[in-house]
């Protein structure tokens, strides 16, 4: 009689979480005639003892998405939004600490800008403003912190200073080579404060976001180019020179090309006057830049 004997398990449980993701909430405070909003869309990513759902689906540790839903609307009333970062700092904290099974919590944040339509009697007319999405991932483990500000779709422009020229050639490079150019990119850039307990004062963040943003600015702007990635090198090293809270950042920079057109079968000269803006193929320039003796902890991609 031969036994049976159970197959050899070959699957097991690697890394997982649930949550809420785009939960929009926008505040508005009320200051006599004068009103002030704060627009976000708010992503909660929570995990621990997350095993028995998974293996037997049992619910007993799963605080349902519903009531992460409607913390984040409770606590935007109970505390407020005085910026995007300490608002995730309190729901992460929630999340952490009231629920034994969540051992950690990771708040996404997006913070949509409106500017006030003024002058205008009572000051509660807004317009949607078109520049860069603030950005901000808080993750909390119940002992140390990790806050990673930032901003994307930022689109800058230098129509001269850049450069292009002596790169590599293979028997497929097509590409003239440049010394007048148009340099655009739209950029997105991740940033990681050295602050990552509760024992320390926590930054200002929203004076820090405009500190950051400013010198990215500058640099784009101040630098002769002769690549983007010398581009890049110049922004991020300025922000982490400036800001002395700020132990990383992450850049990514895609190569808005301009192509100047071909205007000779009209009889008419193009010196450096008339561009074609290419929407894709595009280059893509990624890096980072670290403060002297800091690890990098900033993920590469989402």
């Amino acid at each position: 009689m031969t036994a049976h004997t159970s197959p050899a398990r070959v699957a097991r449980l690697g890394q997982n979480q649930y949550g809420k993701a785009e939960v929009r909430v926008v505040r508005v405070v009320r200051d006599g005639a004068t009103h002030h909003l704060k627009d976000l869309n708010v992503s909660v990513s929570l995990s621990g003892a997350m095993d028995d759902v998974h293996l037997s689906g049992s619910n007993a540790n799963v605080l349902t998405t519903d009531a992460t839903k409607n913390t984040v609307y409770a606590f935007a009333q109970k505390h407020g939004v005085q910026s995007a970062e300490a608002f995730a700092i309190h729901l992460a904290r929630h999340f952490v600490t009231r629920q034994e099974a969540i051992h950690r919590a990771r708040v996404r944040v997006e913070e949509y800008a409106w500017d006030r339509i003024g002058p205008r009697e009572g000051g509660h007319s807004f317009v949607r403003d078109a520049r860069e999405t603030r950005t901000t991932e808080v993750g909390y483990d119940g002992t140390r912190w990790q806050v990673v500000s930032g901003l994307k779709d930022l689109v800058v422009l230098n129509s001269t200073d850049s450069e292009f020229w002596g790169f590599a050639r293979d028997e497929y490079t097509t590409l003239e080579e440049t010394r007048d150019r148009i340099l655009a990119t739209e950029v997105a850039a991740r940033w990681r404060f050295a602050w990552n307990s509760d024992d320390q004062s926590p930054p200002a963040w929203e004076e820090e976001y405009a500190r950051v943003r400013g010198h990215l600015l500058d640099a784009f702007a101040g630098t002769y180019s002769f690549s983007l990635q010398q581009t890049l090198y110049a922004m991020g090293a300025r922000v982490i020179e400036q800001t002395p809270g700020v132990d990383e950042i992450r850049l990514s920079l895609p190569n808005r090309h301009h192509f100047l057109v071909d205007l000779a079968p009209f009889g008419l000269e193009n010196d450096n006057e008339v561009y074609y803006a290419a929407d894709r193929p595009y280059g893509l320039i990624e890096g980072t830049v670290l403060r002297e003796g800091a690890e990098a902890a900033i993920p590469v991609t989402d």
